[in-house]
């Protein structure tokens, strides 16, 4: 059974490493360029093309959307490529991401210090995810093309807890629990 999460969240402290969950609401989109900007634009005081406060960035690229469609197939990229620039914004209130892969240790420790989580979506099923997308917008970077910052409405997007506010850890967590 998956836990309903409605954005923004407010609250994800009840959020444990394995839970299932299906996100509805308004989620951003980010990669390593939009990143990158996000912190230059923070450190020349221009802020950020969003307010990051209890929100969620989605690490994805999508393809070009076929007619009919909302967007194109839309899998989550790594998330590692994101860490440098991760904990700042966990620092401005961001509360969640989604991606694939680890995390580091300086993003686990301003999830554990200011209260985010990070959700992994399931590699592989880009197309089945772009379902869950009701409405896309570029609000940022056009010129970034499938990286530009997206403003999305996802309805019961699947995804799971890999990283909850304790520090916990599901991929290391499952490795010992198969090693045993």
């Amino acid at each position: 059974m998956r836990i309903p999460i409605t954005t923004p969240l407010v609250d994800v402290d009840h959020l444990k490493t394995g839970d299932l969950v299906a996100i509805s609401g308004v989620i951003y989109t980010g990669r390593d360029a939009a990143h990158k900007r996000f912190i230059e634009d923070m450190k020349a005081g221009k802020g950020l093309p969003f307010d990051p406060k209890n929100q969620i960035l989605y690490y994805v690229g999508p393809t070009p959307k076929k007619p009919g469609h909302v967007m194109g197939s839309a899998g989550p990229t790594t998330a590692t490529r994101m860490d440098a620039y991760t904990p700042q914004l966990i620092e401005q209130g961001l509360k969640g991401m989604i991606g694939k892969g680890r995390r580091s240790n300086p993003v686990i420790e301003a999830m554990k210090t200011y209260h985010a989580v990070y959700f992994g979506a399931v590699e592989g099923t880009a197309a089945l995810l772009s379902k869950c997308i009701k409405e896309a917008e570029v609000i940022a970077y056009e010129d970034l093309g499938a990286e530009s910052v997206f403003r999305l409405t996802i309805e019961n997007f699947p995804a799971v807890v890999v990283n909850d506010i304790h520090g916990n850890d599901l991929y290391t967590q499952e490795q010992q629990k198969y090693r045993s």
